[in-house]
């Protein structure tokens, strides 16, 4: 399987209004619930009057599109990262998976990919 690391850095933000979501960001991933509102974006994307963020993530895509009928990509990617006691935050889309590591854990996640098969593109 394929990954490709973006190049840029991006922030996890919790919002209080939907009115804050960047839309005009080239990468804006939004999570709704009853309790929260969360966004993932570029950190010269976040909002100024977002209630909380954690900036310094990177993020890998997993080349898609994807199959909906194909099963455990992220379980199998987040399983090499964990034995590697690496934190990661995963977001996906209609096509395919993302998954945000620190950039502290950066390379480190990288290799760990490597070794287990996966190619960066």
């Amino acid at each position: 399987m394929q990954l490709k690391l973006l190049n840029e850095e991006f922030a996890v933000c919790k919002l209080a209004r939907a009115e804050q979501v960047p839309w005009e960001a080239q990468f804006v991933f939004v999570g709704k619930t009853d309790e929260e509102l969360s966004l993932v974006c570029p950190v010269e994307s976040v909002p100024m009057e977002c209630l909380q963020q954690e900036r310094g993530w990177r993020c890998f895509r997993v080349e898609g599109p994807l199959n909906f009928t194909l099963v455990g990509i992220l379980s199998k990617i987040t399983g090499v990262l964990a034995e590697r006691q690496i934190p990661v935050f995963a977001v996906s889309t209609f096509d395919t998976d993302y998954l945000l590591v620190r950039t502290d854990h950066l390379c480190q996640a990288r290799k760990a990919l490597e070794l287990a098969g996966y190619t960066f593109v």
